[in-house]
C-alpha cells in the first residue's frame, strides 16, 4: 500500500460532470488554470458544440483528454430499441475519435424486469457489434462496472469478475475495465480481479471520490476523497502493483458540492486528491 497520497497533479483527471455548473469553455480554462493535467469528458458538454475544435482548445491548453463518457446502455426490450443504443454507441466512437479521446467509458445498461442473464447478452452483442467501428477510430471501450444498488436499471454488469468475464468471452484488444472505486470498494474479490485485468491488460481507466455514512442519495451522494469510508489509497496501489499508470479520474455526483462555489470546489478538489488520494 503506497505510504502517501500523490505527490504532485500530473496524473490528475477531472470529468466534467464533476464540475457541472462550468460549460465546457469554462471547465478547460478553470481546470487549465489550476494545474488539472486532464480531462474527461461527458457528452452533455459536447452539445451543440464542434467537437473538433473543442478537442484542439484542450490539447492547447496541455489538457490531456482522457476519455470520453459515456457510452452502453445495451439491454432493450425490441431489436429496435437494441439497434438504436448499438447506433448511439456508434456515435459515441465518432465523437471521442473527432475529440481526440482514446477511449469511451461503457455503462453497460439494465433493463428493469428483464433477467440479468439476458440483459448480459444484449451487452454482449452490443459491444460486439460497434468492435468494428472503435477499431476503425482506434478507439478503446472501457466497461465501467457499477455497485449492485444499479442492477436494476443502470448495469448489469457489476463486478470486475463480470466486466472480465465479458472480455474473455468478446477477446478484443480494445475492449478493456474502468475500475471505479464508489462501485467497487466493497468487493472481497477485487484485488485478484484487478490482477487477471492487469495481466491480460485490460486495466484502462481509475475512477475516484469516496462514499459518505450515511449516504443520502444512492446517485448523488459521493464525496470528496477523504470524506467517506472508501479506501482509495489502497485500490489505487492495488493498480499500481499491477502496473496502471494511467490517471486518477475524479467523478463526483453530489447534490451537495454542485451547490457549491465551483472555484472553492475545484481547490478542495486538488487538496482532497493530494491528502487522500
Amino acid at each position: 500500500m503506497p505510504d502517501s497520497p500523490p505527490s504532485d497533479l500530473s496524473r490528475l483527471c477531472v470529468h466534467t460532470v464533476t464540475t457541472k455548473k462550468w460549460s465546457i469553455e469554462e471547465a478547460m480554462d478553470k481546470y487549465a488554470a489550476a494545474g488539472i493535467a486532464g480531462i474527461t469528458v461527458w457528452r452533455d458538454a459536447l452539445d451543440q458544440r464542434n467537437i473538433s475544435i473543442i478537442g484542439e482548445q484542450l490539447r492547447s491548453r496541455n489538457i490531456k483528454i482522457v476519455s470520453l463518457c459515456r457510452g452502453g446502455f445495451f439491454p432493450a426490450d425490441s431489436d429496435s430499441a437494441l439497434q438504436a443504443a448499438i447506433d448511439d454507441n456508434r456515435r459515441a466512437i465518432e465523437e471521442a475519435a473527432e475529440l481526440g479521446a482514446p477511449s469511451v467509458v461503457l455503462v453497460c445498461g439494465a433493463l428493469p424486469g428483464q433477467s440479468l442473464e439476458r440483459s448480459r447478452q444484449q451487452i454482449i452483442a452490443g459491444i460486439s457489434a460497434v468492435l468494428p467501428d472503435a477499431e476503425a477510430a482506434g478507439i478503446q471501450l472501457s466497461i465501467e462496472p457499477l455497485h449492485p444498488m444499479y442492477a436494476d436499471d443502470r448495469s448489469a454488469i457489476n463486478t470486475v469478475s463480470q466486466a472480465n468475464a465479458v472480455c474473455d468471452q468478446i477477446d478484443h484488444p480494445l475492449l478493456g475495465i474502468a475500475v471505479d472505486v464508489y462501485h467497487l470498494w466493497w468487493d472481497e474479490q477485487l484485488e485478484a480481479q484487478i490482477r487477471i485485468a492487469a495481466q491480460k491488460k485490460r486495466l484502462f481507466a481509475f475512477h475516484i471520490c469516496d462514499w459518505m455514512t450515511p449516504t443520502t442519495d444512492l446517485l448523488n451522494d459521493r464525496g470528496l476523497m477523504g470524506e467517506g469510508c472508501i479506501p482509495i489509497r489502497q485500490i489505487r496501489s492495488w493498480m499500481e502493483e499491477n502496473h496502471f499508470t494511467g490517471f486518477n479520474e475524479v467523478e463526483i455526483f453530489s447534490n451537495r458540492w454542485w451547490q457549491a462555489d465551483p472555484d472553492d470546489y475545484l481547490q478542495q478538489i486538488k487538496s482532497a486528491y493530494l491528502k487522500h488520494s
